[in-house]
């Protein structure tokens, strides 16, 4: 053995023989001077009368995901944890990886907590429960074995319909340990198979049905392909588990009745079924009885019939013949009388006086045309030469120009407003110059 120790050395080798000597255990009191740094962990102490620890959960479980409820000042707790040493101050603590809450008061308020937040995520939606079989034939329940729950839904069972078969998952229904069992008596008994999974207890101080108000609990009763019954309690009492499950029992009892309809009950539908079927079947058989004797006395021998319809059909060849001469008189008189009319509106000496008119309106309109085409070369003649008397072009033949300015291109009238050494654009007659201002008088 060292004679001599490092501080960081005997912190270690304090914390490995904790490790090694305590492993996880359950530690019971309350919560102090709790802290939540930005870190994300939290910090307190967990005390008594007499003395406290310190304790911490790290940031993956402080998270509301980690445990069930939020840890307060003043909460009586039980936790799970690991005994540790923290070497840089040689402090020991505990690593809390599970809380419990402890009291009334708390118990209620983590149920509460718990019931809000799995209300939100939707697992109490009716929408998803799952309706229970008509007649199960595998039943499994999941309470203790040794209670008297067990024994009543067994009697009831084999009082309403003997031949079911029973597949009992035991379980401790109170205590730190039974969350966990009740989750894998629930997992065990999808894996097996059975129709319908009732979870019974009998009733109890809120404190004992702590173990159905779990959030463990409740989600592997959401998480079950099989229908879950709760009956947990006595009819007043109401757990997360209740709410889950796909039907609520008032009662453990209540659930076996519900679950297992009753042998004779079923029998005494079956006879009565039968007896409505019988019934009906023989109404059916007197109708059909009573049918073939009417089509008896209604059936003719067949000549008679052949007869009728020999006689009917020489009647509608009479009526066809009558109606066909008919039809035919009637399309020559109308095809004579159309005939005529024709005649007397043929188009042939319309014609010819719309071809006299005709030729009458054309040799008007010729002299029309005529006329005015006379009217219209005067008036143009007219107004041409007007024109040429008013149009400078005829100045500008005698002799004149006109000056523009270069590049405004308005008219030059007075000579001040013209500059030596200026470009001006002079028109004349016939053609253009372009001429530069030498003297401006």
């Amino acid at each position: 053995m060292k004679d001599v120790w490092t501080v960081s050395e005997l912190n270690e080798d304090i914390k490995n023989l904790l490790y090694d000597h305590y492993g996880f255990l359950w530690v019971e009191g309350e919560v102090s001077d709790l802290r939540r740094p930005s870190s994300g962990h939290l910090y307190f102490y967990l005390k008594d009368e007499k003395s406290r620890i310190r304790a911490v959960i790290f940031r993956p479980m402080a998270t509301p995901s980690g445990f069930t409820f939020d840890l307060e000042d003043g909460m009586h707790i039980t936790c799970r944890a690991r005994l540790s040493v923290y070497s840089p101050r040689g402090e020991y603590q505990l690593i809390v990886d599970r809380l419990e809450p402890l009291g009334l008061g708390a118990l209620k308020k983590a149920y509460e907590q718990l019931k809000a937040r799995l209300e939100k995520e939707g697992l109490f939606d009716a929408k998803r429960k799952k309706p229970l079989p008509f007649l199960p034939e595998r039943i499994g329940i999941v309470t203790s074995p040794s209670g008297a729950v067990i024994r009543d839904i067994l009697n009831i069972t084999a009082r309403r319909f003997p031949s079911i078969n029973i597949v009992i998952a035991p379980v401790r229904v109170q205590g730190m340990e039974a969350p966990a069992e009740i989750v894998e008596a629930i997992a065990q008994l999808n894996l097996i198979g059975v129709d319908v999974i009732i979870i019974a207890r009998g009733g109890g101080s809120f404190e004992d049905l702590y173990p159905f108000n779990t959030e463990e609990v409740a989600r592997a009763v959401f998480a079950s392909q099989i229908p879950v019954v709760s009956a947990i309690g006595h009819e007043t009492d109401f757990t997360i588990t209740d709410f889950v499950a796909d039907l609520r029992a008032p009662t453990p009892s209540a659930a076996a009745e519900l679950v297992v309809p009753a042998r004779e009950d079923l029998l005494a539908l079956v006879r009565t079924l039968s007896r409505r079927l019988k019934n009906s079947w023989r109404r059916e058989m007197d109708r059909l009885f009573l049918q073939i004797l009417d089509l008896e006395r209604r059936l003719s021998h067949p000549k008679k019939i052949l007869d009728a319809l020999r006689i009917r059909i020489e009647e509608n060849k009479k009526r066809l013949y009558y109606l066909t001469v008919f039809h035919i008189e009637r399309f020559k008189k109308n095809t004579f009388y159309n005939s005529r009319r024709l005649l007397a509106a043929s188009p042939h000496k319309d014609l010819e006086k719309r071809k006299i008119a005709v030729m009458s309106h054309r040799r008007q309109l010729y002299r029309s045309m005529l006329h005015r085409l006379h009217g219209w070369k005067q008036r143009l003649a007219s107004i041409s030469q007007l024109l040429e008397t008013l149009s400078p072009l005829a100045t500008l033949e005698r002799g004149y120009s006109i000056t523009t300015k270069i590049p405004e291109g308005w008219i030059i009238r007075d000579a001040r407003t013209v500059y030596l050494e200026e470009h001006v654009r002079i028109r004349l007659c016939k053609g253009y110059i372009t001429a530069q201002v030498k003297e401006v008088e």
